[in-house]
């Protein structure tokens, strides 16, 4: 899984008008949500949050925060949700999840296939009916893609179904191995 890092402070203000005045001084809002303790208000350089975000969009990823003011310095978070403002597309706040990294979670993990299927170049024509899969284990575990090579697959054929995936040995697969993910037809 992706890891990336990201400096951050605790934020002592609250309100509409203070967060106006931070998001003016090029600075965004966030909040840690962590399982049973109090969440813990946090405040980031707008520009690198942004650069960093975009970086991970759309991918799994687990994300070091430094953070200065606070008792715990480091923190493992996953990006739960990104507010941008609907007209000019700037940060107004985001949401991060704590995770252990120790302890087994559940994720999407995209399926990119490579190659060009045999069936393809025979006139073929190929459906791919599932681009994702899900997948369970320790989040460093988990893969960024799982890249499939189509090039064996054959007109007619059985296709590749989720039990053909190869993933690693400690990560579990949430989905029915007999499923078809691809197939040319």
């Amino acid at each position: 899984m992706l890891q990336v890092r990201m400096e951050s402070s605790v934020r002592t203000v609250f309100g509409k008008g203070p967060m106006r005045q931070m998001r003016m001084r090029a600075l965004t809002p966030a909040n840690v949500y962590s399982g049973g303790k109090g969440p813990v208000a946090l405040q980031f350089d707008a520009a690198s949050l942004y650069k960093n975000l975009l970086f991970i969009h759309g991918r799994n990823a687990v994300v070091t925060l430094q953070v200065t003011g606070d008792e715990v310095n480091e923190r493992h978070v996953l990006v739960q949700e990104v507010q941008k403002d609907p007209v000019t597309g700037t940060l107004l706040h985001v949401d991060f999840l704590e995770i252990d990294l120790q302890k087994a979670a559940n994720f999407t993990v995209p399926i990119e296939y490579v190659g060009t299927a045999k069936g393809v170049d025979l006139g073929g024509e190929l459906h791919i009916f599932k681009d994702k899969v899900h997948l369970r284990g320790c989040p460093l575990d988990i893969p960024d893609v799982i890249q499939v090579d189509i090039t064996p697959l054959e007109q007619g054929g059985a296709g590749l179904t989720f039990g053909d995936l190869a993933i690693p040995a400690n990560v579990e697969m949430l989905e029915k191995a007999g499923v078809t993910c691809v197939a040319v037809q």
